[in-house]
């Protein structure tokens, strides 16, 4: 009963007090994707093209749901002239890197994708 207490007051303690549990420090990136120019067209779409964006849209749902990803979305105009951005959170600009290599429609060859480090400065409620 004591170990409990004595865990749960550590938790309570404000961060930077001794003994404060300080959680582990996460940094924030954002990658920005493009459709690869073969893609462009999308008449070069085939049922394989749309698995992956399927299976690239989960990944990033479930990232929401866990916490990792801040927001993901794309513009809305044509493929060759669209992108989309993913703000996330990650250890490392290592773990950003492979978050990102991770992507499935990377993997495909179906994006192109760069990572660059990011700080949201605001946001809305």
């Amino acid at each position: 009963m004591k170990i409990a207490f004595v865990l749960v007051a550590l938790a309570m303690l404000p961060a930077g007090q001794p003994g404060a549990q300080q959680a582990p420090a996460s940094a924030q990136f954002v990658y920005i994707l493009k459709v690869a120019p073969r893609f462009q067209q999308e008449a070069a779409w085939t049922d394989a093209e749309n698995a992956v964006v399927a299976r690239h849209f989960e990944r990033l749902a479930d990232a929401v749901k866990s916490g990792q990803v801040i927001i993901a979305g794309r513009t809305t105009e044509p493929l060759d002239e669209t992108f989309g951005i993913v703000i996330f959170e990650a250890g490392s600009a290592a773990a950003a890197d492979a978050f990102v290599r991770s992507d499935p429609a990377v993997i495909a060859g179906l994006m192109t994708a760069t990572v660059h480090p990011y700080a949201v400065a605001l946001q809305r409620k």
